[in-house]
């Protein structure tokens, strides 16, 4: 019995950990955290032109508070962090046609305008997300196919604002380091 090809995929698995462990990789939710604490309060701005989407995208942003930035979410009084968001108006933009000329499919373009008030200071964050998707040729669009495009374009967005305030988290631990 030869145990050579199972030693030589257990040195492989150990020499890829101890150079991930040995490099100081850390989670991108560890630098956001880092700036926006464990515990954080969110409002939305309703949009008077589309208040529907409101609890949309409050629902998608609470939702990556929670997986994202592994953070808790409190009320505004316990919160280190508070968010203040608003939406602007969605648009939807034809991305292609059948051979008819018919459009077939659609894509959801979202701006969503963060402000954080953290430790007495506020920044403001534009994050933008979109979401492609199709419809049948000559049609109009569904409410629940709004509904779901703004909702999937919003937590692109989301993950936007995350990478934003993760590379800030980032710069701040590398500053520190030096």
């Amino acid at each position: 019995m030869n145990l050579f090809p199972h030693a030589r995929t257990l040195l492989s698995t150990l020499l890829i950990l101890t150079l991930f462990s040995a490099c100081g990789y850390q989670p991108s939710s560890k630098f956001s955290r880092s700036v926006v604490g464990e515990k954080i309060s969110t409002s939305v701005v309703i949009s008077v032109q589309d208040p529907e989407n409101t609890v949309i995208i409050k629902d998608a942003v609470d939702s990556a508070i929670i997986e994202v930035f592994h953070a808790s979410l409190t009320n505004r009084a316990e919160a280190q962090t508070h968010l203040d968001l608003s939406i602007g108006i969605p648009s939807y933009t034809p991305v292609q046609y059948n051979r008819d000329g018919y459009v077939i499919a659609y894509r959801m373009s979202i701006t969503l305008n963060i402000i954080r008030h953290h430790n007495g200071l506020s920044k403001a964050y534009s994050a933008s997300g979109t979401y492609d998707f199709a419809v049948v040729p000559n049609a109009v669009v569904t409410d629940q196919e709004r509904f779901d495009a703004i909702k999937f374009s919003a937590s692109k967005a989301i993950l936007s604002f995350i990478a934003q305030v993760s590379a800030e988290g980032a710069r701040a631990n590398k500053k520190e380091e030096e």
